[in-house]
């Protein structure tokens, strides 16, 4: 099948699911900012300042964020207006693809030093072993057991 070339500058349209969900979280900081709402920074300031990005690019990024309906902004302080950016469920939805991701880069790149956080299990505390297991057949998805074929 013959395929259109992809626009860098407009994934959102296209029919690839990954390409749609980069044209969200592909670009620089994205995942990271992403990651400090999931976690519990949700105020411009301590993500700025957990990140060492630029006002100007974090405010961008978030915009996004909000804008694809990630993050929902909610005032939290009046005077000066201040918000804080918390997660909406499909954010939320995304937070185990995020521990997929997490799994691989220790498994897979790992670095001479620790991360500064671990995620856990809520009710027994334990590290989270992240896998991905098909709901239909409780198979677990490895490049082993998928097959891909383009749709017509």
């Amino acid at each position: 099948m013959l395929r259109t070339p992809m626009k860098w500058n407009d994934l959102s349209e296209e029919a690839c699911p990954v390409a749609r969900a980069m044209s969200v979280i592909g670009d620089r900081w994205t995942l990271l900012i992403l990651r400090d709402c999931l976690f519990g920074f949700r105020r411009f300031d301590d993500i700025q300042r957990r990140l060492g990005i630029t006002r100007h690019v974090l405010a961008e990024r978030l915009k996004k964020l909000e804008t694809a309906g990630l993050l929902d902004r909610r005032p939290y302080q009046e005077r000066p207006v201040r918000h804080e950016y918390v997660p909406t469920q499909a954010a939320k939805d995304f937070i185990p693809v995020m521990q997929v991701m997490i799994g691989w880069a220790n498994d897979h790149l790992a670095v001479n030093k620790p991360s500064p956080y671990k995620t856990l299990m809520r009710d027994t505390r334990e590290p989270i072993a992240p896998k991905v297991i098909d709901a239909n057949t409780g198979t677990e998805i490895t490049s082993k057991t998928i097959w891909v074929e383009e749709n017509d």
